[in-house]
C-alpha cells in the first residue's frame, strides 16, 4: 500500500530533503509509526508523547482535515496523499484608522 506523504521544509533534514515520500499504513498512525523507521525522528516532531498529533501542525489526507476525521485513527488506502503543515499564526491585527498613524 503505497501513500504520498507531502513533507515540510522543517522535516526535510529528515528525509534527506525529499518533500514528497511514500509510505505504508493502515491508518494515520501507522503511517507515521513506519515513517519514522525509514526516516528516524518524523513521529516524535509530528506526535507528542501521547501519539497524539502536535497542535501546531495541520494533517490532511487528501484534502480532508483530519481532525474533523479520525485524527490519527483516520484509515488510509493505496493511492491516498497525506500533506503535513505547520500551522501559520498571525496576522495583520488591528490598524489604526487613516491618518492617525
Amino acid at each position: 500500500m503505497a501513500i504520498k506523504v507531502r513533507v515540510p521544509s522543517p522535516l526535510q533534514k529528515m528525509t534527506g530533503n525529499q518533500a514528497e515520500v511514500e509510505g505504508t499504513g493502515a491508518t494515520l498512525g501507522e503511517l507515521l509509526a513506519n515513517l519514522d523507521k525509514t526516516y528516524p525522528g518524523v513521529r516524535t516532531r509530528v506526535c507528542d508523547d501521547g501519539g497524539k498529533l502536535r497542535r501546531y501542525l495541520n494533517v490532511y489526507v487528501n484534502s480532508q482535515d483530519v481532525r474533523l476525521l479520525a485524527q490519527e485513527a483516520t484509515a488510509l488506502k493505496d493511492g491516498d496523499e497525506v500533506a503535513i503543515i505547520p500551522a501559520i499564526a498571525g496576522g495583520a491585527g488591528k490598524r489604526a484608522p487613516r491618518g492617525l498613524s
